[in-house]
């Protein structure tokens, strides 16, 4: 786990993130990076996370404050050119996931959650569901080093 800053290249370690299961869904989709970035439009409106509260539950372990703290200001310009990422992300809120976000510009979407088989469980759903061309549940473990 690691507080980028800058451009991406200024790197900060972090404690490692809480274990919990992570499930992921790819839609059939592509999205150009470019396009995303070229559309960003970013004013004293745009609602951004609030990185330094994000770092101390990362910190505090705290996993439903991360999920609460959690968010990506590019889903401002992916998902309405891209509905399928908010069906994805709500289909994983539906079935439990304490939280699901855009992973990056998209469209990859990750959802936390606090127990395997409810995780387990999404897994099924959001594969039965057809929104994703791939879906994968791994998790995060907490190892020290």
């Amino acid at each position: 786990t690691a507080l980028a800053e800058g451009i991406g290249e200024e790197l900060t370690a972090l404690p490692p993130m809480v274990k919990c299961p992570v499930l992921i869904a790819k839609p059939q989709i592509s999205v150009s990076t470019k396009f995303v970035y070229e559309n960003l439009k970013l004013n004293e409106q745009t609602v951004h996370p609030d990185i330094d509260r994000l770092v101390l539950d990362i910190k505090a372990k705290d996993l439903h404050a991360i999920a609460a703290d959690m968010g990506n200001v590019l889903e401002t310009v992916t998902i309405p050119n891209y509905p399928i990422i908010a069906e994805i992300k709500d289909h994983m809120m539906e079935h439990g996931a304490i939280n699901s976000m855009m992973s990056g510009s998209g469209p990859t979407v990750f959802g936390l959650f606090e127990n395997e088989e409810v995780a387990v469980a999404a897994y099924d759903a959001m594969r039965a569901s057809g929104l994703a061309k791939q879906v994968y549940l791994t998790s995060i473990y907490n190892t020290a080093r």
